[in-house]
């Protein structure tokens, strides 16, 4: 392993040779029993389009509503999910995909965040959660190859934060271990993650997305058609 790189299927066993490997810090190892670990995702799906001028997330985007990619970007992968929403019509798509959500009226990014983690790290799951990622429900080109990524390296490595990227730009979505769940039930009002990763900055690290357009985000009505005339033009090339 010192000069080549090497891919290694082995019996799950109690052995020193293993945990000596295990331990090595270029090692990336994952459990195919279960790859991703134990971990939650929140759909932060509270937004109130004020720059869009309407529900954003109901707008179509693919032939369904924008909120769905969130759904299936995410699906499959995480022990607990919810989406947290100010928005009757988001819940009831959540529900017609056997999503629990968080209906809610609170004024704050840093509410929803609380209620996120309190749904998917509370008692309803035994053993509790390694970690948690806040996933926007408006990046619509987000791909489920990058947040099984970052569920990946995350079980791989559950000491460190871990974000989208494209070529050193950092976006979402975002992903905490565990020891900064006590600090995101305690975020300033208004604040979100963000405030975590500068204050932990040496503890951040990112994966990167296929490419740039997954972290982009819908703001305005031109922002959505400037992500539909990409994916339509990607689906064509």
């Amino acid at each position: 392993m010192g000069k080549k790189r090497l891919l290694a299927a082995v019996r799950r066993q109690d052995l020193p040779f293993l945990e000596e490997l295990c331990g090595r810090p270029d090692a990336f190892c994952v459990d195919l029993d279960r790859p991703y670990g134990r971990l939650g995702c929140v759909i932060m799906a509270s937004g109130m389009g004020r720059r869009f001028g309407g529900n954003k997330l109901l707008e179509e985007f693919g032939g369904k509503p924008l909120f769905l990619r969130a759904l299936e970007a995410t699906e499959g992968i995480f022990a607990a999910r919810v989406a947290v929403t100010r928005h009757r019509e988001v819940e009831e798509l959540c529900c017609g995909r056997n999503v629990p959500a968080v209906l809610h009226d609170l004024p704050c990014r840093s509410d929803t965040v609380r209620l996120g983690l309190e749904a998917v790290a509370g008692p309803g799951l035994p053993g509790g959660i390694e970690g948690c990622l806040f996933c926007p429900a408006d990046q619509p080109l987000l791909r489920r190859e990058t947040v099984a990524s970052l569920a990946l390296c995350a079980a791989a490595g559950p000491e460190w934060i871990w974000r989208a990227a494209w070529k050193g730009r950092e976006g979402a979505p975002a992903l905490f271990p565990s020891w900064a769940f006590a600090e995101l039930r305690t975020l300033p009002e208004g604040g979100g993650g963000r405030l975590l990763m500068e204050r932990f900055r040496h503890r951040v690290r990112t994966v990167q997305a296929r490419e740039e357009a997954e972290l982009w985000d819908v703001d305005s009505r031109e922002d959505l058609e400037r992500l539909k005339l990409h994916w339509k033009t990607s689906r064509m090339g």
